[in-house]
C-alpha cells in the first residue's frame, strides 16, 4: 500500500524522507512529485532539499549494501548469460565510483547501485558521486520551482 502526498506530508519532514528513501530502493516510487507538493504547501525549500537529499542517498547506501552481501555468482545467473555479466564488470571496473553519477536516474540508477555493490566498488567515493547526484537533481527541482 503506497501512500497520498497529503499523507505523507502530514508525517511532515519525516514524511519527505521517507518516499525519498523508500524511492531510492527497488520500489516503484516518485519522490519528486511528493517534494513538489511540500513545496506548494509551504515547507522550506532547502529543508526539503536537504532531507529529500538525505533520504534518497541513503535508500542508495541501502541497495549499495544489499548488492555487497550478495555474491557475484548469484548476480551472474540473474543476468541470464556470462556475456551480460562480463559487460556489467567491465563497466564497473572501467567506471567504479564514477557511475554513482549516475544513481539519479529513474529505473537504471537503483539497480545500477545494487551491482555496484556486488562488485564491491569503494564505498566512500560512491557515496560522494551518489550524494552529488542525487542532490544536483533535487536542486534542479527547486530551481525550476522558483522559476
Amino acid at each position: 500500500m503506497y501512500l497520498s502526498e497529503m499523507e505523507y506530508a502530514a508525517l511532515g519532514l519525516f514524511g519527505l524522507f521517507l518516499v525519498s528513501f523508500l524511492a531510492a530502493t527497488l520500489l516503484p516510487l516518485a519522490s519528486e512529485g511528493v517534494l513538489l507538493y511540500f513545496l506548494i504547501i509551504g515547507f522550506d525549500p532547502w529543508m526539503c532539499w536537504l532531507v529529500a537529499t538525505l533520504g534518497n542517498t541513503l535508500g542508495g547506501t541501502t541497495n549499495y549494501f544489499l548488492g555487497k552481501i550478495g555474491h557475484p555468482d548469484n548476480l551472474k545467473k540473474r543476468l541470464g548469460s556470462a556475456e551480460r555479466f562480463e559487460r556489467f564488470a567491465n563497466y564497473t571496473h572501467r567506471y567504479g565510483f564514477w557511475l554513482g553519477l549516475l544513481s539519479w536516474l529513474p529505473f537504471i540508477g537503483d539497480p545500477l547501485v545494487l551491482i555496484l555493490g556486488y562488485f564491491r566498488t569503494p564505498f566512500w567515493p560512491l557515496l560522494l558521486t551518489m550524494t552529488l547526484s542525487k542532490g544536483i537533481r533535487y536542486a534542479v527541482i527547486l530551481f525550476l520551482w522558483n522559476q
